[in-house]
């Protein structure tokens, strides 16, 4: 079982969902822990051959194919899962939510952060919240930055790596906060964006979208994004479209049931 299937409790909602309140079976293959344009997995994974790929949606599965993966199967992502099994309550939504563009632990993000916030301010008219990255969050210089600006700053938690200090209620707590706000907004299309959509909040792509040490502009990169999903942004989208390319990316119209997802999966519920 590959460490990044726990990546913000993937497994674990998909667990939940087939009925396992407490043991996490075993996940016997990869499963996409996030939203890219190419194969759904991370550049840096290394495959073992006859190991299958549980990816998000067909789009992403066509794009694997074409790259050469075999044993590809469309799963949904956990978050459509998730939304699915949170029926969203009645509840006044306010402001945005914001999600500056991140590093991760082998690169660290670059940019005009005093840029950022600029851009935050003579764009939303609301409350506006923003949500760092565990390594930003955790970062003095960075987050006073956005605190000083006025906003609202937190973190939904730390992803988990290696089997260690994994958090099987991060999505939730992701859910939860997005549904208490009307937009979701970042500097990059990114899963959080997304997300957004399909929690219900109207979403907004603008800003410095800075970049990573080193970065390299894979499958496209930062301009195919833009050309491929250009209705996707700006400080305004429409809210129905945003909707029906969300649930086609995050394989929201592809979600097994219980049972066909366990058999999928190689799960016996008796286990």
């Amino acid at each position: 079982m590959h460490h990044a299937n726990h990546y913000y409790g993937h497994s674990h909602v998909l667990a939940r969902y087939c009925g396992y309140e407490s043991d996490l079976p075993l996940l016997r293959g990869y499963l996409q822990h996030g939203w890219n344009i190419g194969d759904g997995m991370a550049p840096d994974h290394e495959f073992t051959p006859g190991i299958p790929s549980f990816v998000w949606s067909e789009r992403t599965r066509r794009r694997a194919w074409s790259m050469g993966r075999r044993q590809l199967y469309v799963t949904g992502s956990p978050w459509a899962y998730l939304v699915a099994m949170e029926p969203d309550e009645p509840q006044t939504r306010e402001g945005t939510i914001y999600y500056p563009f991140h590093g991760w632990e082998g690169q660290h993000v670059q940019g005009d952060h005093d840029r950022l916030i600029d851009e935050i301010k003579a764009t939303e008219t609301g409350p506006v919240t923003v949500c760092l990255y565990w390594q930003e969050f955790r970062t003095p210089r960075v987050r006073r930055r956005y605190e000083e600006a006025g906003f609202r700053v937190i973190c939904h938690g730390y992803r988990g790596g290696w089997w260690k200090d994994l958090d099987p209620q991060f999505l939730a707590r992701q859910l939860a906060e997005q549904r208490r706000h009307q937009r979701v907004a970042s500097n990059r299309l990114c899963s959080a964006v997304f997300y957004g959509v399909l929690a219900g909040c109207e979403p907004a792509v603008y800003g410095d979208p800075m970049q990573l040490d080193g970065e390299k502009d894979l499958f496209g990169g930062r301009g195919r994004i833009r050309r491929q999903w250009a209705d996707l942004h700006g400080a305004e989208v429409d809210p129905d479209t945003a909707r029906a390319i969300t649930v086609e990316e995050l394989g929201a119209d592809r979600l097994l049931s219980p049972a066909e997802l366990r058999h999928l999966l190689n799960w016996k519920k008796d286990a």
